[in-house]
């Protein structure tokens, strides 16, 4: 009898607008810029070499192609969309199936730690109970409407505060476990 790996662990590193947005209701982010600092990352490239794969949505997908230069080109990269894909640019794969099956085959990939990046695919995850932490960007903005991080149908989770940071620009930074029940 073989033994499956365990699942790997799935976190969620996102910067929000003080009343939950994401981006703004045409999706754009330029909103972030108020707490762009010289030489301040906010621990984003700690988190990001910790990881080992991106789920992200179609539409975070489509978002970072209006980047320019691809900012994941050292790190898988699965799409989660239902549209047929595009040419991929590097790294790129697409995934129309759920989360555990997608989990399932990165665990028998080896890998460890996934990062969960665009709004459904967070909600997704974290309805399915694969969420294992959340780092939370607090931006000191009320944006008033936009894409919400939590919005819709959701299920209830309890979180567990790990740490808090405040920054110079404002910014807070809340890092919370997912309690398990």
């Amino acid at each position: 009898m073989s033994v499956s790996p365990a699942r790997p662990r799935c976190s969620v590193f996102i910067a929000i607008s003080a009343d939950g947005y994401i981006a703004r209701a045409d999706g754009s982010i330029d909103w972030l810029s108020r707490v762009e600092r010289a030489g301040e990352d906010y621990g984003y490239k700690r988190f990001f070499d910790s990881i080992d794969a991106l789920v992200i949505g179609r539409k975070t997908y489509d978002t970072v192609l209006g980047f320019g230069e691809w900012p994941y080109a050292d790190k898988r990269c699965i799409v989660l969309t239902r549209r047929p894909p595009v040419a991929p640019r590097s790294n790129e794969v697409f995934f129309a199936g759920a989360p555990t099956t997608l989990l399932e085959q990165l665990a028998q990939q080896g890998v460890q730690r996934v990062y969960v990046d665009g709004g459904a695919v967070i909600r997704a995850f974290l309805a399915e109970g694969l969420i294992d932490d959340l780092v939370l960007s607090v931006v000191p903005l009320l944006l008033g409407e936009g894409v919400s991080l939590f919005a819709g149908r959701g299920v209830e989770r309890s979180l567990r505060l790990e740490s808090s940071e405040s920054f110079a620009s404002g910014l807070v930074q809340l890092r919370y476990s997912l309690a398990r029940t």
